[in-house]
C-alpha cells in the first residue's frame, strides 16, 4: 500500500509541475513565454500519462476509492501551485486566503489517507 501510495504522489507532484509550466509559462518574463503554446502541447502526453499513472497507483493504495484518488491530486495540486506561483512568478502565497486553503489541503490529504 504504501509503495503505491509513495509513487502516485510523486507522480501528481510531477503531474501538477507539468501543468503550471503548462498554464502559467506565458506569463514568465523570459524567452520560452513566447513558445508557452507550443510547450504546452508538447507536455501534454506526459502530463496524461502521470495523471493517469498516478490516479491508478493512489486508488489501489488507498481501498480503490476513486474518491480518494482525486481527493489526494487536488490536495496535492494545491501544495504544488502556491510553491511554484511564489517561486517562478513572485506572487505571495503568504495572504490569509492562500495560507487557509493550502492548509485545508492538507488536512484533505491526511483525510484521504488516515481516515479508513
Amino acid at each position: 500500500m504504501w509503495l503505491k501510495l509513495f509513487y502516485g504522489v510523486v507522480l501528481y507532484i510531477m503531474l501538477h509541475i507539468i501543468v503550471w509550466f503548462s498554464s502559467n509559462l506565458q506569463f514568465m518574463k523570459n524567452d520560452w513565454a513566447s513558445k508557452s503554446l507550443y510547450i504546452s502541447l508538447a507536455l501534454s502526453v506526459p502530463a496524461t500519462l502521470c495523471a493517469y499513472f498516478a490516479t491508478k497507483n493512489v486508488y489501489y493504495a488507498l481501498y480503490e476509492s476513486a474518491w480518494s484518488a482525486r481527493f489526494v491530486g487536488f490536495g496535492i495540486s494545491y501544495l504544488v501551485f502556491p510553491f511554484l506561483t511564489w517561486w517562478l512568478l513572485k506572487e505571495s502565497m503568504l495572504t490569509p486566503k492562500t495560507i487557509v486553503c493550502v492548509a485545508l489541503s492538507v488536512l484533505i490529504i491526511c483525510i484521504q489517507i488516515f481516515w479508513k
